[in-house]
């Protein structure tokens, strides 16, 4: 996709990743074997919205004033392309919405497995969305009768960029009947007893890494090379079933807004914003965090600038794994039954249509500004002139 605009975050002039990336990667992949996922992470950011990418010349047609305008690397793991996708997934969205109050479930997988998941992404995050969701399936048909639906998120990150495996799950308050027929509601505030969550979703997830483990399919390497061992892994899962799985449940939103702003801030995140970004200079990064152990306050952390990449790559998504999924009547392959649901309360059954909305019309609702309205006469509107062609090709060096 064109952008019409520079950067997005170019009224601020801030540091970005792309500017630690620029100064800092070629040093980081010489001193660290990196694979091919993470280098292209890194290309991509690095070359997002730079001539390297090639674009278009724009140029005033009130006082003649030109500007380079770059195509964007559509990376899912850039901080400056997620803003638009997430606004433009917010519309879809939008549409699937139903008039009850939503709830906001986190399951969170024991920090022990964190060596083990590095290794194995893609099966073991596959495998804690398989878990989640058959526990929130079967909750949903023993304890409301009927089929459930909900969103998962995945985030693979703490508020300091260490791993901190969990999902986001969001929650309509209440069931379809299995005969289609009612709308079951659930409590007004609550809808599943966490502790009973926690012990089937850890049942359900260890049941999956203990048949991983018996048909060979999970890779041991570095700080997981010791479980390779079947004594060991055993010895493993044995205190992984005694211990308490962290499942934490919010109080329900109470309006489809709030619901929005929820999916706003969580669907398209990435591991660190350019905004939390303070300063990048003399090998050093400085950014800030939440102290989610101290009352929620805003600290501000320094990191060498390759311990800082290092642990961004930590949250480089496998080639093919979903971020966000839908489960049950929100299923892609469920649309019939949420029309059901629709029509049970209240509403057309028919879902509306999300608005189609241009790249400009998106960038005026995420940042307030014009990028079509001339920066230097304030007057003229920013025409097509020529295109640019893309300035070399990709490089892994």
């Amino acid at each position: 996709m064109l952008l019409a605009c520079h950067r997005l975050a170019a009224a601020r002039r801030g540091v970005e990743l792309a500017d630690i990336f620029r100064a800092y990667g070629q040093s980081y992949r010489r001193d660290h074997p990196l694979p091919v996922s993470h280098l292209k992470v890194m290309r991509a950011v690095e070359r997002c919205r730079t001539a390297a990418l090639g674009g278009h010349l724009e140029q005033c047609d009130s006082c003649g004033f030109e500007r380079p305008a770059y195509n964007s690397c559509r990376n899912r793991h850039c901080p400056k392309c997620q803003s638009l996708a997430k606004l433009k997934w917010l519309d879809k969205q939008k549409s699937e919405l139903l008039p009850v109050g939503y709830f906001h479930l986190v399951f969170t997988l024991p920090h022990e497995l964190n060596a083990l998941i590095l290794t194995n992404k893609k099966m073991l995050l596959s495998h804690l969305f398989k878990a989640v969701g058959e526990t929130l399936v079967d909750f949903g048909r023993t304890r409301l009768g009927g089929q459930i639906g909900f969103i998962t998120v995945l985030h693979t990150w703490d508020q300091t960029l260490l791993d901190h495996f969990h999902l986001h799950c969001l929650v309509p308050a209440g069931a379809l009947s299995f005969d289609q027929k009612r709308w079951s509601p659930a409590r007004k505030n609550f809808l599943f007893p966490v502790t009973a969550l926690s012990i089937v979703f850890r049942g359900k997830f260890l049941d999956l890494l203990k048949n991983a483990f018996a048909t060979n399919k999970l890779l041991f390497v570095g700080q997981s090379a010791c479980l390779a061992n079947p004594v060991a892994f055993k010895l493993l899962i044995n205190a992984l079933r005694k211990k308490p799985w962290i499942v934490y449940a919010k109080k329900p939103f109470g309006s489809p807004v709030q619901v929005l702003d929820y999916l706003g801030r969580y669907t398209h995140r990435v591991a660190l914003s350019n905004e939390r970004i303070l300063s990048a200079h003399n090998g050093v990064v400085t950014f800030s965090y939440r102290d989610r152990k101290n009352q929620n306050r805003k600290k501000t952390m320094t990191l060498d600038a390759h311990e800082f990449i290092r642990r961004f790559l930590l949250h480089v998504i496998p080639k093919g794994l979903m971020r966000v999924r839908h489960f049950g009547f929100l299923a892609n392959r469920s649309k019939q039954r949420l029309s059901t649901c629709r029509q049970l309360l209240g509403l057309l059954p028919a879902l509306p249509k999300p608005p189609q909305r241009s790249t400009h019309e998106l960038m005026l609702a995420l940042t307030g500004i014009d990028l079509t309205r001339c920066p230097r006469c304030r007057k003229g509107t920013l025409i097509f002139r020529a295109k640019i062609p893309i300035a070399e090709p990709w490089n892994s060096s």
